[in-house]
């Protein structure tokens, strides 16, 4: 499966291209079926993007907006994806409330990811995942040593993952495969093991993404030298 890893020189050089990138893939998937699926990447590395395009010059009615996966806390909690999304950037735009599909996963593993699955039935493929990269090599609440597809899943529930909270809702590894482009977006000194390990191919939950067209990964340059 086809990674191209795109180097960038920090953090603030990856905000900036990553919310370039989300921008021209809504440009061209409403220019070619109308509306733009998109499916957001939580943790703190995707937040100066979501930042930035606030001011973005877009057909926001267009965009509907899904996540990889969710804590199961509160509805309004501060550790919560969809929350910090909306902080940074959703509550800022005029994307329409009915089009921002937030995890229910206030009702718990099982049942917020039945639910999520049920959202997604009719869904057809994304238009563009962002995902981010553990420093064990998990991406979304896909961990290692734990299952990544589940058959006819779209969401997974996750009731005892290594880090807190233990109880989250996650797409599966071939939910997220169905998507014309997946980004992937990487800073961190302590990101180093999992990259490497990522580059050599060991069996590592974000290798498992695998689209048609590949991943791109937006990564800092420096954890792709050696130490």
């Amino acid at each position: 499966m086809n990674v191209r890893w795109i180097a960038v020189a920090d953090g603030n050089e990856l905000s900036e291209t990553a919310s370039r990138r989300i921008l021209a893939a809504s440009e061209h998937a409403i220019a070619e079926r109308g509306s733009f699926l998109v499916v957001l990447a939580g943790g703190q590395t995707p937040l100066g993007a979501y930042r930035r395009l606030r001011s973005a010059e877009t057909d926001w009615s267009r965009w509907h907006v899904y996540f990889g996966d969710e804590r199961c806390v509160p509805e309004n909690d501060a550790e919560r994806n969809s929350r910090q999304a909306r902080d940074a950037w959703l509550d800022h735009v005029a994307i329409p409330a009915e089009h921002v599909h937030a995890i229910p996963a206030e009702l718990g593993a099982e049942r917020g990811a039945a639910a999520y699955a049920a959202l997604l039935r009719d869904v057809g493929d994304f238009d563009l995942v962002l995902l981010g990269l553990g420093e064990d090599g998990h991406t979304a609440s896909l961990f290692p040593g734990h299952e990544w597809n589940v058959a006819g899943a779209d969401a997974l529930a996750v009731v005892d993952a290594p880090k807190p909270p233990p109880q989250r809702v996650s797409l599966g590894a071939g939910r997220l495969s169905r998507a014309r482009e997946v980004l992937f977006l990487v800073t961190g000194e302590s990101k180093r093991e999992a990259v490497t390990r990522w580059r050599a191919r060991e069996a590592l939950p974000a290798g498992a993404i695998r689209p048609s067209a590949g991943v791109d990964v937006l990564i800092e340059s420096a954890l792709l030298a050696s130490p």
